[in-house]
């Protein structure tokens, strides 16, 4: 009797010791809702090769979104890796290190990661390429225990396939981790085998809440189905005398593919695979026409150049997304399920990369942009939507008029003057700017319809372009109609714009728009994002009256360009260590909150949200100076002014490179460290439009001009040849 109850004495104790190993389904599913990661990313890569239809991103000191098989479509939330000692601390490298982000190659999108633990007990150094053959992303990681005591790495990958997070399901196969959604599949296979794996359900029964209790793996599940999946792996490294490995993340139609794109790109290895990726970009960028004026900032030069060249979809050639980004609510997912707005396509995005493209002599991209463009006008009126998914399909099917006329301006300045392209596309676009126009439904910011001096600066470009494609095409009488109401739009400009009896100094001055085409009335107007519910039409200004001068349409030293210039100034520009930039507009709420926090649609008056300001206005405004001077004192003070906004610009990027949608202002986040004035947001980064703007800056300083600038809108306008 004794014996028995010792023998269950002891076999209590080992019980409690040793927690039992879960197996089989996992529990708790479908998990928490999945979200997407902050968007100010550190990294953007992809192969060159149209073969590799992935491309991946970095924040934080971990592998972001990655996209599969188009620039529209995220299927990988993060993957990162957890540390412990098994006793005393379990910590995710984004939460517990310093993190480093360093650039390997300035001519390759080639990038390595630091994460050096606050306490000093570890240092995880991964290095990342895509598989220039195969759909996969390839990680070589060294973990280094930096004291005496060997460590426990796990990986930690949450899936996210075919955009959507919340219906993936997992499990443990022969190579590794693989998920599944019915529509796309990865796999992710080390080279050396996992000692444990799991897959589980975020919050319930993934591997972060099984370490983080109490520092071990105590969960093998084997299946994880339907839900927001999380996969944990234990890795063969200790940091002592195990510190090297490479992991595949393999991506496919089904489980199969994906493991066999992974396996294959693990059997080449990741030097040769590296090698293969750097000489696709180094042949790349030896093909472009190199910016002088870009030397002392050549890594964010040649950055902006692969930045523009990898945001093209490789499925649907000529699709240039806005950003691999979703900031804020929108990677809450609180606006559009599953991903929308920087993953889509505009038109006017794309004519400022397109532009961007000629000026470095890519010019074989920017014709495939403007085909895609007008491949996409589905409207039977001849306008273009809003936007459009990578694949053409129509998202928003709001018209906006600068995206109407801007791509005949880039069709003119490609020399595209074809018979088929005139008659099909250019002829149907003038016509529906000349029928509609001047007022348009949305402005350049898209939160407001008017009469706005941007957007007209665009269609009257767009006319006179589209009267000179006309006239080559013999369709004089076409021409000649656009041309005279190009003509009428341009001598009533101010009278639609510009106000006299504003509550700014010098008058007249350009507004942001008016609404009712009567800028000497005091219309009242909700901001939006926010702001104030019922402002003044006559107290709202915005850079974006400098399209009038950057598209040839009128003079920089108009009395009331000048005007505009002082008063945009005093209200919009902000001084920082980087340089000056300027907010978009008077109370702008597009942008985080006081505090830091994401913008999301708020209520009027309520000032919730805060428009920070924008590196490319410093482009813009640098193409303006070029512009105005005359005379060899005023063009030297012009370049001098000009280079200033192209440091300013290059400044605004992070340790990566990559070039932010906005920059913290004169009212940073207080209270909180590393918010610093000039330097990104949580916005959109990379933004293409960012990079394009550099780009074209840059070679424009080269050129003394505006290379944007359409010279036969100029010529008519001006009388001369700038």
């Amino acid at each position: 009797m004794l014996r028995a109850t010792v023998l269950l004495t002891l076999t209590a104790a080992l019980l409690t010791a040793t927690p039992a190993l879960a197996a089989g389904p996992a529990p708790g599913g479908p998990g928490d809702k999945a979200v997407w990661t902050e968007a100010d990313k550190d990294g953007f890569a992809t192969s060159r090769s149209v073969a590799s239809r992935v491309w991946l991103t970095l924040d934080d000191g971990r592998l972001t979104e990655v996209f599969y098989p188009d620039l529209g479509t995220p299927a990988v939330r993060d993957l990162q890796f957890v540390v412990s000692d098994g006793a005393t601390f379990t910590e995710r490298e984004q939460d517990s290190t310093r993190q480093r982000v360093k650039l390997l190659d300035p001519r390759s999108l080639s990038y390595l990661q630091v994460n050096t633990d606050r306490e000093r007990r570890y240092r995880i150094i991964k290095a990342y390429t895509t598989d220039p053959a195969r759909n996969t992303v390839v990680m070589r990681v060294r973990f280094e225990s930096l004291t005496k005591q060997p460590l426990k790495l796990y990986v930690l990958y949450d899936p996210s396939l075919s955009n959507q997070g919340d219906d993936d399901s997992g499990n443990n196969s022969e190579a590794g981790l693989v998920a599944v959604d019915g529509k796309a599949a990865s796999a992710l296979v080390p080279n050396r085998p996992f000692a444990r794996r799991s897959s589980g359900f975020l919050g319930t029964s993934d591997g972060w809440t099984d370490l983080r209790s109490d520092h071990t793996m105590d969960w093998d599940y084997e299946t994880a189905a339907n839900g927001n999946v999380v996969q944990t792996g234990l890795t063969a490294l200790d940091g002592r005398t195990e510190r090297d490995l490479t992991l595949a993340l393999g991506f496919g139609a089904d489980a199969d593919a994906a493991t066999v794109a992974a396996r294959d790109s693990l059997g080449r290895g990741f030097t040769k695979l590296d090698a293969g990726f750097r000489r696709g970009w180094h042949r790349y960028l030896k093909r472009l026409r190199p910016a002088i004026s870009a030397v002392p900032f050549f890594k964010t030069y040649f950055a902006s150049a692969m930045v523009l060249a990898a945001s093209e979809d490789k499925q649907n050639r000529g699709a240039v997304i806005a950003s691999p980004s979703m900031p804020w609510a929108w990677g809450l997912l609180t606006l559009d399920d599953p991903s929308a707005a920087y993953h889509l396509v505009w038109p006017r995005d794309a004519y400022q990369v397109a532009t961007a493209m000629i000026a470095m002599g890519d010019r074989a991209a920017a014709n495939r942009m403007l085909d895609f463009t007008f491949r996409r006008q589905q409207q039977a009126d001849g306008s273009f939507t809003q936007n459009t998914t990578v694949g053409g399909a129509v998202k928003w099917d709001n018209i906006q008029m600068d995206e109407v006329a801007l791509p005949i301006v880039l069709a003119w300045q490609l020399g595209r003057f074809e018979p088929g392209l005139y008659s099909a596309h250019i002829k149907r676009a003038a016509d529906y700017i000349a029928t509609h126009g001047p007022f348009t439904r949305q402005e350049r910011w898209e939160n407001q319809s008017g009469y706005s001096p941007g957007t007209i600066a665009a269609e009257i470009a767009g006319l006179v372009c589209a009267a000179d494609i006309a006239r080559r095409n013999g369709d004089a009488s076409s021409a000649a109609g656009w041309e005279a109401l190009a003509d009428d739009w341009q001598s009533k400009v101010e009278a639609w714009t510009a106000t006299d009896s504003g509550p700014y100094d010098p008058k007249p001055y350009y507004l942001r728009l008016t609404k009712d085409g009567d800028p000497n009335r005091g219309t009242t107007y909700s901001i939006g994002d926010g702001g104030p519910s019922a402002m003044d039409q006559r107290a709202v200004v915005d850079p974006s009256f400098l399209e009038l001068v950057r598209l040839g349409v009128k003079s920089p030293r108009l009395p009331v360009v000048l005007n505009t210039l002082r008063v945009v100034d005093s209200k919009l520009r902000v001084r920082t260590p980087n340089g000056r930039f300027w907010h978009r507009f008077n109370f702008d709420g597009y942008g985080e909150e006081p505090d830091g926090g994401p913008w999301d649609v708020s209520p009027p008056d309520s000032r919730q949200t805060m428009g920070r300001i924008w590196p490319i206005f410093a482009g813009e405004r640098g193409e303006y100076q070029l512009l105005a001077a005359r005379g060899r004192r005023e063009r030297r003070e012009a370049l001098r002014g000009a280079r200033n906004r192209l440091r300013a610009m290059a400044r605004s990027g992070n340790s990566g490179f990559m070039m932010p949608e906005q920059v913290w202002d004169e009212n940073p986040p207080s209270g909180q460290p590393g918010f610093k004035r000039g330097e990104g947001t949580f916005s959109a980064t990379p933004l293409a439009w960012s990079h394009a703007q550099f780009i074209r800056l840059a070679h424009s300083i080269d050129a003394g001009r505006p290379v944007e600038l359409p010279r036969i809108v100029a010529r008519r306008y001006q009388g001369s040849n700038p």
